[in-house]
């Protein structure tokens, strides 16, 4: 993927931006006749069965026994965090326009920045965190416009 100029991390960064987007319009249309924390477990469904099909045919599948305790540990807390996460994103767009709660839900940025620095040891040049400091703002104009 890396032929076409750009590396391939930023390929696949921006294709999920792209599907991030289309998330939060179908998601904004999927709870409109229908309880967000029901639509949040529909849709946690359907992620668990596309990607189960995806690792099959892939042949990634492999026994949970292969996976360290600290591996396990992290993913545990990774998916507990992204239930929340989705829990109170579903009903966010319940309650309020898409246009207004995705950039807000995109604050993720800000906090990742920070705590990567913080926690993880990470380093981001003040470049960086001018644009970090864009995004708060941007968040921050387009939720209260």
């Amino acid at each position: 993927m890396s032929n076409i100029g750009m590396p391939p991390w930023l390929i696949w960064a921006l294709l999920s931006a792209t599907f991030a987007a289309l998330t939060a319009i179908f998601a904004k249309l999927g709870v409109e006749r229908v309880d967000s924390d029901l639509a949040t477990f529909l849709r946690t469904l359907i992620i668990a069965a596309v990607l189960g099909l995806a690792l099959f045919i892939s042949g990634k599948l492999q026994p949970a026994t292969r996976i360290g305790p600290r591996t396990w540990a992290f993913l545990i807390a990774s998916g507990l965090a992204t239930g929340a996460s989705w829990f109170c994103y579903f009903r966010a767009l319940k309650v309020g326009d898409a246009v207004r709660v995705a950039p807000i839900d995109k604050l993720s940025v800000v906090f990742v920045a920070i705590i990567g620095v913080a926690l993880l040891g990470e380093n981001l040049p003040l470049r960086g965190w001018a644009g970090i400091a864009l995004i708060a703002a941007g968040a921050a104009l387009v939720a209260t416009a």
